[in-house]
C-alpha cells in the first residue's frame, strides 16, 4: 500500500512536469499518479505493451496514463 502511494506520487509529479502542469501539490500528484497507473495499465495492455512488474515499469505505465489524463483535462479546459 505504501509502495503504491510512493509510485503514485512520483508518477504524478513526473507527469505534471512533463506536461508543464505546475502548482498541483502532493495530493493532486498522488491522485493523478494512481488514476494514471490504472489508466496506463489498461491502455497499454489493450495495445499489447507490457513493461513487466518492475518498479520502473510501474512508474512508466503510471506516467503514460497520467500524461494522457492531463491531456484529456486540457482539452476540456480550453
Amino acid at each position: 500500500m505504501i509502495w503504491t502511494i510512493i509510485i503514485g506520487i512520483l508518477a504524478g509529479f513526473i507527469a505534471s512536469r512533463l506536461f508543464k502542469h505546475e502548482g498541483s501539490g502532493c495530493l493532486i500528484d498522488l491522485v493523478l499518479g494512481l488514476i494514471g497507473g490504472w489508466l496506463g495499465g489498461n491502455i497499454l495492455s489493450w495495445i499489447g505493451i507490457s513493461w513487466g512488474g518492475t518498479v520502473l515499469g510501474q512508474i512508466c505505465t503510471a506516467v503514460v496514463g497520467a500524461v494522457l489524463l492531463l491531456w484529456v483535462f486540457s482539452l476540456f479546459k480550453k
